[in-house]
C-alpha cells in the first residue's frame, strides 16, 4: 500500500499537489468564514480590524495621510468589474490574434465562471455591508464574499499562471506569480480600508478566488496532458 502511494506521489507533479492543497484550504477557509458571516452580531475579529483602519474614536476618518485614501481608491479599482473586464477582453483578443484559442477559452471560462460564482455566493449568504464605519467608496451589492477580492484573485492568478508558462527562467515565473498575488492582496486590503467590507468578506473572497483559479488551472493541466497522450498515441 505504501509503495503504491509512493509511486502515485512520484507521478504527480509538485505544482499539481500545490494546486490541490490551495483548493482544499480555500474551501475549508470559506466554510469557516461563512459561519462568521451568518452570525447576527459582528465578530470581534471583524470589528477590531475594521476599526484599526480608522482614527481612534473617529469612524469617519481613515488612518494615514490624505494621499493614502486616494491611493486606496486607485488600488481598489484594479478589482472593479470594468477594469477586470477590460483586462480580460484585451488578453482574450490577444490570444486569439496569436492563434491560441485554447488559452483564450480558459481565461473566458475562469473569469466568467468566477463572476457567476461570486454573484451566487453573495445571494446565498445575503450579508449586509458593515455599518460600523463610514463607506469611502460607493457600493450597492451585498457584502459576503468580497467580489473585488474574489474576482481579482481569479483574474490575476489565471493570467499570471498562464503567462508564467511562456516566460523563460524560474525567477521570471516566480516574479509574475508573486505580482499577481500581491495585486490581489492589495485590492482586498483596500476594501477593508475603505470600510466597504468586513475583513471576513475579503478573506472569504480570497479563499473562493484562489480555489476557483487553481481548479481552472488543474482542469487546463489535465486537458493538456490528455491531449498530449492523444497526439502521441
Amino acid at each position: 500500500m505504501k509503495n503504491t502511494a509512493s509511486k502515485l506521489l512520484n507521478r504527480i507533479e509538485f505544482p499539481v499537489l500545490l494546486a490541490g492543497l490551495v483548493i482544499a484550504c480555500g474551501l475549508w477557509g470559506f466554510e469557516e468564514l461563512m459561519e462568521v458571516a451568518r452570525d447576527t452580531t459582528p465578530h470581534a475579529f471583524d470589528t477590531e480590524i475594521l476599526l484599526a483602519f480608522r482614527e481612534a474614536g473617529q469612524p469617519d476618518n481613515p488612518i494615514g495621510p490624505l494621499w493614502l485614501e486616494g491611493a486606496m481608491r486607485d488600488i481598489t479599482s484594479l478589482g472593479s468589474a470594468s477594469v477586470l473586464l477590460l483586462i480580460t477582453a484585451a488578453v482574450i483578443v490577444y490570444l486569439l490574434l496569436i492563434h491560441r484559442p485554447g488559452p483564450a477559452f480558459l481565461v473566458l471560462v475562469a473569469v466568467a465562471g468566477g463572476q457567476a460564482l461570486s454573484s451566487t455566493l453573495k445571494l446565498g449568504i445575503d450579508r449586509p455591508r458593515p455599518d460600523l464605519v463610514s463607506h469611502l467608496a460607493d457600493v450597492a451589492s451585498l457584502s459576503f464574499p468580497s467580489g473585488h477580492a474574489m474576482l481579482s484573485a481569479v483574474t490575476y492568478l489565471t493570467l499570471g499562471s498562464m503567462a508564467s508558462r511562456f516566460l523563460p527562467g524560474r525567477t521570471t515565473k516566480i516574479y509574475v506569480l508573486a505580482l499577481a498575488v500581491l495585486t490581489t492582496l492589495l485590492v482586498g486590503i483596500s476594501r477593508v480600508y475603505l470600510g466597504v467590507h468586513w475583513p471576513s468578506d475579503v478573506l472569504a473572497g480570497w479563499c473562493a478566488g484562489f480555489a476557483w483559479a487553481m481548479l481552472c488551472w488543474l482542469a487546463a493541466w489535465a486537458l493538456q496532458r490528455w491531449r498530449g497522450r492523444t497526439d502521441g498515441a
